[in-house]
């Protein structure tokens, strides 16, 4: 029988902004990568931005991104960032996060947003679709309960495994 609503399939959320309204920002913007590692780390919201922005700005634009140009060469981070980028995946190592694969090609959703699919304590930044979303402890910590009652595929995750000053 499909889960309806709260239970043991789905996870606990939290309401956070990661500390954008704190540092000045107003509105919404895509900015999702910013807020998720800002909450998982415990960094200050416009240094984690800050750091993006510069990373988004210098990467070489390829040929597929051309399509993109409001997301790379611009020192911004609120149109989204390729985090697919060598730059990107060094940050995360550099502030203790591991990545920890949960799709690989044609094995299909094997772990979803979900409390008895994710481990239950630890500060991840989980990659979904088209969204990056903080987990920490067993809490979903986002703007948004991004979780899908509990559907939502999850491509990986970081896990911190060391706190860096």
């Amino acid at each position: 029988m499909p889960s309806t609503g709260r239970g043991p399939r789905t996870v606990a959320y939290q309401y956070d902004d990661g500390g954008r309204k704190a540092a000045g920002w107003k509105g919404t913007g895509g900015d999702c990568v910013t807020r998720a590692i800002a909450i998982a780390s415990g960094r200050p919201y416009q240094e984690v931005y800050d750091r993006l922005a510069e990373g988004n700005a210098t990467q070489r634009i390829s040929k597929r991104e051309r399509v993109a140009q409001g997301r790379t060469g611009r020192r911004t981070a609120l149109h989204g960032i390729f985090t697919k980028r060598k730059w990107f995946k060094d940050y995360m190592k550099e502030l203790g996060f591991e990545w920890t694969a949960t799709m690989g090609i044609g094995t299909g959703c094997q772990v979803h947003v979900r409390a008895d699919e994710l481990p239950p304590e630890g500060r991840l930044v989980l990659s979904l679709s088209k969204h990056f979303a903080a987990y920490v402890d067993g809490v979903l910590r986002d703007t948004w309960d991004c979780s899908r009652d509990g559907t939502r595929c999850v491509y990986g995750y970081y896990t911190m495994k060391e706190m860096t000053p």
